[in-house]
């Protein structure tokens, strides 16, 4: 606060005659900011009493009791100095700021190069300009409309203190890191992306990068392409995002490129891109049943569920592969009758996948395709990878975008053998499987509703006892919907109910092996390709699926 009141104090001392000329003001404040440290040193080997033949530039005298200067060596000295170097440099100020309001640019500039320097140098105490004195004049500086000040007064106040508007004048002054800060703060798109441009174009690397993320989220590539290619040599991440563009326009070599770049910067996901380049080829269906290496499945009693995995695009061979090891290297499914092979990576035309398959709201994919690579690859349950949709189970074939956790495929891969949801399901299913008369077609092994007597099924409780005589029947929320009560063999939030609490209980584990074992209760991809042979008219491929769904369940 006392560099403030020096502050003040020194623009009322000038101030008297507000209309000089504004060179001379100018001329003024410079004498006294540049040769500051020579000028002090020439007054403390004179007369103290020495003083400026112009009285308005003069400085306000700093004296001790008896007006003489002590030995050089004298405490009493170095105080001198400090005060004489603060009323100097404020009355420099406070000139500068009168040539400032009579529009000189010049002026201005000198001045903001003054609080520049203090503020980089973190307003130290050394400092003759303090924080309050910096602000005081860039406040005055912004209402002259300096988008410059008010950048820097937004540095110096920080996000919470800063007013909107003065970053937004910041911005229309063409400051091109306000105009990234500004385009950040707005919830409106419109705005966002209009100064995200205007900052971008001033060639300002953070900018750009924003720029390009943006256009990547409103799925303008080709927009972003440009961006990616001006920070891909300076920037891991714009680098890494260049790359997997470019490889999605068959631009291999020159993708690889910078996926090495940005893993030799230290990223991950690039490095987890070349892994998947080098292990996996992308096939079309042809090459698939003529490159892709036969998995060699394991005995019918270690593989009562032979699962394929599948890929659409680099980054989705990059999330299956991940699923692959994931599993792979899961102690918890070890000891469960399910074999999974390593992902099949298709190229982008084979399968055509919607987030919003025949308007169902989950993620579907037309699998036909892969009827063909079935009958080679003697799979039966299939797990698909696209790019973006909601997770689910549709008889055989599981649905998976690049977004979700091996945590997920874990819990779709119990929907395989028939467990049920344990968080509200929607009322269609629910229906069906909290009816006491209707659930025993469904026969979920971890599910059981109200019935008039007990509980339905009856044996699915009796089964519960049966392995752990111990099991507390809970309350499970499957059938909130219909107002209806359902249970569960455990107390616990399983993952069933939240994939990622990451519990398994053990008598889920027996429970999910004796699924295994009942093949008649699951729904292997066979019932997929009949369903869909069959819808479309090719009756032979039709009655070939369905001879090979009868053979898995038994049913024949």
């Amino acid at each position: 606060m006392r560099g403030l009141f020096l502050a003040v104090f020194a623009l009322l001392i000038v101030a008297g005659d507000s209309g000089r000329y504004v060179p001379q003001l100018i001329a003024n404040a410079t004498r006294i900011l540049t040769p500051l440290s020579q000028t002090l040193e020439s007054e403390l080997t004179h007369n103290s009493g020495n003083s400026y033949s112009d009285s308005e530039t003069a400085d306000i005298k700093v004296q001790n009791s008896d007006s003489s200067i002590h030995d050089i060596h004298s405490p009493d000295k170095a105080e001198y100095t400090d005060k004489k170097a603060h009323n100097r440099k404020h009355e420099a100020l406070a000139l500068l700021w009168l040539a400032a309001k009579q529009g000189s640019e010049n002026a201005q500039s000198r001045l903001l190069s003054e609080f520049e320097n203090a503020y980089n140098t973190g307003f130290t105490s050394t400092d003759i300009i303090d924080e309050d004195t910096a602000t005081y004049f860039l406040e005055k500086l912004v209402n002259l409309e300096n988008a410059d000040a008010a950048w820097l007064l937004y540095q110096i106040l920080g996000e919470e203190g800063a007013s909107q508007r003065f970053m937004r004048l910041a911005a229309m002054g063409e400051v091109a890191e306000a105009q990234l800060a500004f385009a950040m703060s707005t919830d409106s798109p419109e705005k966002r992306e209009k100064w995200l441009v205007r900052a971008a174009s001033q060639n300002y690397l953070p900018a750009q990068a924003a720029l390009a993320d943006w256009y990547l989220l409103h799925d303008q590539p080709q927009l972003a392409k440009p961006l990616l290619a001006a920070t891909a040599t300076l920037d891991m991440q714009s680098a890494f995002k260049y790359a997997r563009l470019l490889w999605g326009e068959g631009e291999f070599s020159k993708a690889k490129s910078h996926f090495s770049f940005a893993a030799k910067k230290g990223h991950l996901q690039a490095e987890k891109a070349l892994e998947a380049i080098k292990l996996y080829t992308p096939y079309s269906v042809d090459q698939a049943l003529r490159q892709s290496p036969k998995f060699k499945w394991e005995s019918n009693d270690n593989c009562l569920q032979r699962v394929q995995t599948f890929a659409t695009n680099l980054a989705t061979i990059m999330r299956a592969h991940s699923l692959y090891e994931s599993f792979t290297n899961d102690e918890r499914l070890q000891n469960l009758s399910i074999c999974l092979a390593p992902p099949i990576w298709l190229k982008s035309d084979v399968l055509n996948c919607d987030p919003n398959f025949k308007n169902t709201s989950v993620l579907g994919c037309n699998i036909t395709p892969l009827a063909n690579i079935a009958k080679k690859h003697k799979f039966s349950h299939a797990v698909v990878v696209a790019e973006q949709g909601k997770a689910n189970v549709q008889n055989g074939v599981m649905y998976l975008d690049i977004s979700d956790a091996y945590s997920v495929f874990v819990h779709e891969l119990a929907h395989f053998a028939g467990f049920a949801d344990e968080y509200p399901i929607g009322k269609g299913m629910a229906n069906k499987l909290c009816d006491k008369d209707g659930i025993d077609n469904f026969s979920p092994p971890n599910l059981i509703v109200d019935s008039e007597y007990w509980y339905a099924p009856h044996n699915t409780v009796e089964n519960w006892l049966t392995i752990d005589p111990t099991t507390i029947i809970a309350r499970a929320k499957t059938c909130t919907v219909l107002g209806e009560y359902s249970y569960k063999p455990s107390r616990r939030i399983t993952f069933m109910e939240h994939h990622d609490s990451g519990v398994i209980p053990p008598l889920y584990l027996v429970l999910w092996q004796q699924q295994l074992e009942k093949q008649n209760l699951q729904r292997p991809i066979s019932m997929n390709f009949f369903q869909a042979f069959h819808n479309s008219g090719n009756q032979t491929e039709a009655a070939h699926w369905l001879a090979e769904y009868e053979a898995f369940t038994g049913s024949k």
